[in-house]
């Protein structure tokens, strides 16, 4: 059956509920809380990776470079993401401004400086889950219409996705879209790509870029973004976690009703909120497999663009000693 509009919620967000809930029950849950600086290591990592494998290519075949940026480039890319992720919440180093740079390290290889406004409307995103002009995780209007349940539609969203993502900046007109950080961001991202071209050649930029391309669209990895608050079982559950094999190489990123209750729970923390607290994310549905929702997605008519909840409620999440600072959503 086809959509013609979101499915709107009067009640507030599930996850200050759920997070109070288990506070009250399970209050060892609390110590998962604070910084893993571990995973600056993993982020010099995975960005030495990238540029390594893109020195490699530099003189292969042109199909050699693709298939290799859809194998195993696009897995590195979206461990980055789940990196940037992980600095947007101030879950590496105790300061903002540290936490940023490491962004803007594991941005690198991602070719578009995102890593800053990825923060600024991530954080927007947990205070005002479903409310439709500051949660840029939410379609536009314009954009459920347009794609609605057509496989092609869905084949050339998830194709696209990144540019998708920039036209929703639009209508978040209470988020100031640039300002220094944003300017340093796109500065090295220039000089980087500029210098990956000058002294490795250009089918290493090739490579970075279809990386980035595949690692959040037309590839199994972009079922993650259908995975997280897609309605795909009912009109009840707004966010779904995944539980499959490739939480190994996407750093637990599946685990997402657990890092929406927790948000300041590090990656490698996250398996034991949902151990220690099994009463409450055993009942609710998931996901186990990338894969099957990624083909599900694009062939089902049951789910569109439009598979949404939104809201109306603005009042920002108190979630003071439980999670993320109040000043961050600021």
């Amino acid at each position: 059956m086809k959509k013609t509009d979101f499915v709107y919620s009067t009640e507030g967000e599930p996850h200050r509920i759920r997070t109070k809930k288990i506070l009250k029950t399970n209050p060892e849950i609390r110590k998962l809380i604070g910084k893993n600086p571990l995973t600056f290591w993993v982020i010099l990592g995975i960005v030495a990776f990238q540029i390594g494998v893109s020195a490699l290519l530099a003189h292969q075949p042109w199909w050699l470079v693709l298939v290799t940026a859809y194998v195993i480039g696009a897995f590195a890319d979206h461990a980055l993401f789940v990196m940037i992720h992980e600095c947007a919440h101030a879950l590496i180093f105790k300061g903002r401004v540290p936490n940023r740079m490491a962004g803007m390290l594991a941005n690198i290889p991602l070719v578009f400086p995102s890593s800053v406004g990825f923060e600024r409307y991530h954080l927007k995103h947990h205070a005002f889950q479903g409310v439709h002009e500051l949660d840029a995780d939410l379609p536009n209007q314009w954009e459920a219409k347009l794609i609605n349940n057509y496989f092609i539609g869905k084949a050339l969203w998830l194709l696209f996705y990144p540019v998708v993502q920039l036209l929703r900046i639009g209508r978040l007109k209470e988020i100031k879209p640039v300002d220094g950080w944003n300017v340093l961001n796109l500065a090295i991202q220039i000089v980087a790509m500029a210098a990956i071209w000058w002294f490795i050649g250009p089918k290493a930029l090739i490579y970075v870029v279809a990386s980035f391309f595949f690692s959040i669209g037309l590839h199994p990895l972009g079922a993650r973004w259908i995975q997280e608050h897609y309605l795909v079982e009912d009109e009840i559950q707004e966010t779904y976690s995944y539980y499959g094999v490739l939480n190994t190489v996407a750093f637990n990123v599946g685990y997402h009703n657990e890092h929406h209750d927790f948000p300041s729970v590090p990656w490698n923390r996250l398996p034991r909120i949902k151990s220690g607290a099994p009463a409450y994310y055993d009942t609710l549905h998931a996901h186990k497999s990338w894969t099957v929702l990624f083909f599900r997605f694009l062939f089902s008519k049951e789910i569109s663009l439009f598979s949404r909840i939104v809201r109306k409620e603005r009042a920002k999440v108190p979630l003071t000693d439980m999670s993320t600072p109040d000043k961050e959503y600021a």
